[in-house]
């Protein structure tokens, strides 16, 4: 028997989101625990230190950075998933979400995976 995504026992992951990413996005990761840069007090870091003050309190990063992982070095005990996609409104990443989902599951400390075109 075929599970579909939606039928998959996800693990929880504890995630930060970065504020290039709309606050939406939270809703749709159904099953983790998403906190924002913003409400982390962590708006207007640059991306290493941001990294740095995810690691250890966070298993995920997620952002619409493209090149972040060629830019900065990943801290061995963060995973980063990076959304490609055409924008970074809610719209264009709602049907992204499935892949998201996959990639957290997947998602190594220390490694990226990138989702979407």
């Amino acid at each position: 028997m075929r599970w579909s995504w939606r039928a998959r026992c996800w693990k929880k992951v504890r995630i930060l989101l970065d504020e290039c990413l709309p606050r939406e996005l939270i809703g749709l990761l159904i099953g983790h625990e998403v906190h924002t840069a913003q409400e982390r007090g962590w708006s207007g870091l640059e991306n290493g230190e941001l990294l740095r003050r995810a690691a250890g309190s966070y298993a995920a990063f997620l952002t619409a950075d493209k090149n972040i992982q060629k830019r900065e070095q990943i801290p061995p005990d963060l995973g980063l998933v990076t959304i490609r996609a055409r924008s970074n409104r809610i719209q264009s990443l709602q049907p992204l979400v499935p892949e998201i989902l996959k990639a957290l599951e997947e998602l190594e400390p220390g490694r990226f995976i990138q989702v979407g075109v």
